[in-house]
């Protein structure tokens, strides 16, 4: 008998190695950045048994089958419609400016999205006033209503906008909405998707998570677009989910989301419509592209900006924002600013930056003081001290939870979206940037982004170099797995 345990521990022993072998040259064979390839082995290799399961859990990018299926047959459709905006009088690529001539190249070769002019932009960065320009918006809809967001919370004024929806689905406007089901379980426990459903709203809990179906899908690709398009005339984007934030994770102690959202009119709106249409069809399988955007240019030469819509997500093609982001900072002439909740860069990302600020351009981070996410805060201030040796300012905002995702380039170039600067953000969900070639406006959040430094603490090299012993050892723990995070 004791001979048969000792066989079964061999054979135990040689199939466990064989899987972590296995397992190995798969991680290797993906030839990711080496930084997420060793973090990955690290984990595997210092959680045993453990690390293999979570690797075939979220290691690689599955979105299932049938989305993934619904992906590669929908693409041509899509391609055809972006086609057709190259004959949109909108498409003028010669009155595009230096910085963003380049980043349209870029996003027209790989996904055959132009950057369109004519539009006009409003900032917003007041809550109240973000929920009460997108309710009366809702309520003067007259044929369509698209939303998608990554949370939506009930309480406070984000109920009215909810009500508005209900109003426009019972007059006949045509109302879909798609929320992920993860970052919105409040809401779908509440009263609304009853209300909203018998009102007539198409409601759709994207992304749904289900440990039954945890191997065959990748549970933390999540849906974070925030988007709302009323009658493909009007679309409204940017970092704010929909919460009122006087109510929103009041009992973390970090303070209220400080967020910000753009309005837009004019021919980028059926594109950001089209955006919906595409994460529509990849939940649904129901097709249902917006019309085309109407190409007259304004004649008043100061209404004429320009928008090139970004997204990226599972289907579209791979790291699209990462490689716009890269492609302006290296662009940057005078001054970098970015704001972001969460700092957890790409070891490109990270090396840009620093080279950036050493060939004397000014660049400012601006990050929240208080982070929610305990894991992303430890792995943020391990690239502290790498950036302020290469003269990078970091302010840490002390007025809230800096939720506002934003990047100015030499104060007349700029990225308003919903991407954070992590992996998670610029590899794995689904995301929407805004790149805005319009110095008129990218003043506006210049103005914005010093007010949050004016908010803000400066972190000196010298004092952070001095900072706890014991802090030191936890930043490089999380730092390890800062390409997972």
């Amino acid at each position: 008998m004791e001979k048969f345990y000792q066989i079964v521990s061999w054979a135990g022993l040689f199939f466990y190695w064989l899987i972590v072998a296995s397992v190995t040259i798969r991680v290797v064979f993906k030839r990711r950045a080496p930084g997420v390839t060793i973090a990955w082995l690290m984990v595997i290799y210092i959680l045993p048994i453990l690390g293999v399961f979570l690797y075939l859990l979220v290691g690689e990018l599955h979105l299932g089958k049938k989305r993934a299926e619904r992906a590669r047959s929908m693409y041509s459709s899509f391609e055809s419609w972006l086609i057709s905006l190259r004959s949109c009088s909108a498409h003028t690529p010669q009155l595009l400016s230096h910085h963003s001539r380049h980043v349209n190249d870029l996003c027209f070769h790989r996904m055959g999205i132009p950057a369109l002019v004519g539009n006009k932009l409003e900032l917003k960065h007041n809550p109240f006033d973000i929920l009460s320009a997108i309710e009366k918006d809702i309520a003067a809809a007259k044929t369509s209503i698209n939303m998608v967001f990554y949370i939506w919370s009930p309480g406070g004024d984000a109920d009215r906008v909810a009500q508005a929806v209900c109003d426009a689905a019972s007059r006949g406007v045509a109302v879909k909405l798609m929320l992920d089901s993860a970052g919105s379980k409040e809401f779908f426990r509440s009263p609304w998707p009853s209300e909203m459903r018998k009102a007539g709203v198409e409601l759709i809990e994207a992304l749904s998570v289900s440990p039954l179906r945890m191997f065959l899908r990748r549970l933390d690709i999540r849906q974070h677009r925030k988007i709302a398009v009323i009658d493909n005339k009007i679309a409204y984007t940017g970092s704010m989910n929909m919460v009122d934030p006087r109510f929103f994770k009041q009992n973390v102690g970090i303070g209220q989301w400080v967020d910000i959202m753009v309005r837009l009119t004019g021919p980028a709106v059926p594109v950001v419509n089209s955006i919906f249409s595409w994460d529509w069809e990849v939940e649904t399988g129901i097709r249902d592209l917006p019309a085309l955007p109407e190409c007259d240019i304004p004649s008043s030469s100061d209404e004429v900006h320009a928008i090139q819509v970004i997204p990226s997500g599972p289907g579209m093609p791979d790291g699209v924002i990462h490689q716009v982001l890269m492609l302006a900072i290296h662009q940057a002439h005078r001054s970098i600013t970015i704001t972001t909740p969460y700092l957890v860069p790409s070891e490109s990302l990270l090396t840009a930056l620093r080279t950036t600020a050493e060939r004397g351009v000014e660049v400012n981070l601006i990050i929240p003081a208080k982070n929610d996410s305990i894991m992303v805060d430890w792995a943020s201030r391990s690239f502290f001290t790498e950036l302020m040796y290469s003269g990078v300012n970091i302010y840490r905002f002390d007025g809230g939870l800096l939720h506002t995702k934003s990047v100015v380039i030499d104060d007349e170039f700029c990225f308003i979206g919903t991407v954070n600067l992590d992996m998670r953000s610029l590899w794995l969900n689904f995301e929407l940037t805004l790149a805005v070639d319009d110095p008129e406006f990218c003043c506006q959040l210049v103005s914005l982004q010093k007010q949050y430094i004016e908010q803000s603490e400066i972190l000196d090299f010298e004092s952070w170099q001095k900072r706890s012993m014991i802090n030191k050892p936890i930043e490089q723990f999380f730092y390890m797995f800062a390409p997972l995070l």
